[in-house]
């Protein structure tokens, strides 16, 4: 059998190894993997899969993995413009886990590469889902949705008409704090807030679990990849992350999508769909089907998901003020700049600034408007962050 030609935009990230663990060598032949700097793992990763081609954003990683480099079968590149160089045929597959903004432009140029595109990164859909799906259509693009939550809802109403849909809910854990009273958020550290309950995930995602920003970032999501009303779409706590969604139907039936807090399953099923490939599963959690302890979300307890409340009916670039804003932030929180209670503050307050606010109704025409807005955010906000 032929070998699918595959490519992982962010190999060395949480769910681009994933992929890696969860693949089998004999099934792919892969073509590049990036990473912006960790060269390190990126070089094993190409020697155990062997892969001819590396690319490496970050100047001085490149370089050192340059000298690094012993096997001079694999050429290493600085930059995703090397997507003409190293691409000869379309793709079978391409996984897009680059986190932040940075995802954005290697994701957008990379569809018209590859017949599928799985995209594990939400900043990318929120900002730029518009361009994405137009880009999407022109070049016959196979996309798949990777978020546990948006991957359990697309394999279960990719093919309905919304009409049928009376509400769908995402599923949230609560984080680290679920349990904890209000007034310890003021004295809340660092270290608790990464240690996040029932995933493994990086410090960005770990602190917007926290604050439940990234679960207002998935309802966002939720609203532009199946073309939903905010007002059909809720979150729900559930502690164990067992259950990812639920969907009520106007017919008077609801489902209930629950599987094992890993994101292999996700991610294997979007590369193995139509393939005689099986997972291996557990049985039943029958314990935890017992136990789902479902809550409404607080606004008191998480009070950054009233920033649904600020966003337009129709996309704008609004979305990529709230993902820039948040984003500078929660990295003063991570430079232990702010207290953990002051995000959700700060975030707010910035969203209502009225110098923003008047992207609500600006449209990006293309995703240089994006990045250009995502920069001038980032270099101005940290003034009105005191």
């Amino acid at each position: 059998m032929k070998k699918k030609k595959i490519a992982i935009l962010g190999s060395t990230g949480s769910i681009g190894t994933t992929l890696l663990d969860v693949i089998k060598k004999k099934d792919f032949d892969i073509v590049f993997l990036t990473a912006k700097n960790n060269y390190k793992k990126l070089l094993y990763q190409a020697k155990i899969f062997n892969v001819k081609n590396l690319i490496i954003t970050d100047k001085i990683s490149y370089s050192k993995a340059i000298k690094q480099n012993q096997n001079n079968k694999i050429k290493i590149f600085n930059n995703f413009k090397s997507f003409n160089l190293i691409i000869k045929n379309k793709l079978d597959y391409v996984m897009s886990s680059i986190s932040g903004l940075d995802g954005l432009f290697p994701t957008f140029k990379i569809i018209k590469f590859t017949k599928k595109i799985a995209i594990a990164n939400k900043e990318t859909i929120i900002c730029a889902w518009p361009l994405l799906k137009k880009e999407l259509i022109k070049n016959n693009t196979f996309f798949v949705p990777v978020d546990s939550e948006h991957f359990s809802l697309w394999q279960e109403i990719k093919n309905l008409n919304t009409n049928e849909i009376k509400k769908i809910y995402l599923t949230a854990s609560g984080g680290p704090l679920l349990n904890k009273s209000i007034k310890s958020f003021k004295k809340t550290n660092l270290k608790t807030i990464l240690k996040h309950p029932t995933w493994l995930m990086g410090k960005k995602i770990s602190v917007d679990s926290a604050t439940m920003m990234n679960k207002c970032y998935e309802v966002i999501e939720a609203k532009l990849i199946f073309d939903l009303d905010f007002k059909k779409i809720d979150i729900l706590i559930q502690p164990d992350s067992y259950i990812h969604a639920i969907v009520l139907y106007n017919n008077g039936f609801s489902k209930m999508i629950f599987h094992d807090t890993t994101m292999k399953i996700p991610v294997f099923n979007s590369i193995y769909s139509n393939d005689k490939n099986y997972f291996k599963l557990n049985d039943l959690n029958i314990k935890k089907l017992n136990n789902l302890k479902l809550q409404n979300v607080m606004i008191n307890r998480y009070p950054v998901t009233k920033i649904l409340q600020m966003i337009p009916k129709n996309h704008s670039l609004f979305e990529t003020v709230i993902t820039s804003v948040n984003d500078a932030v929660v990295n003063k929180f991570l430079d232990k700049k702010i207290k953990f209670n002051d995000i959700s503050k700060f975030v707010l307050k910035l969203c209502n600034d009225r110098n923003l606010n008047k992207y609500k109704s600006k449209t990006p025409k293309k995703i240089e408007d994006i990045l250009k807005l995502n920069s001038d955010i980032k270099l101005n906000i940290s003034k009105l962050i005191t």
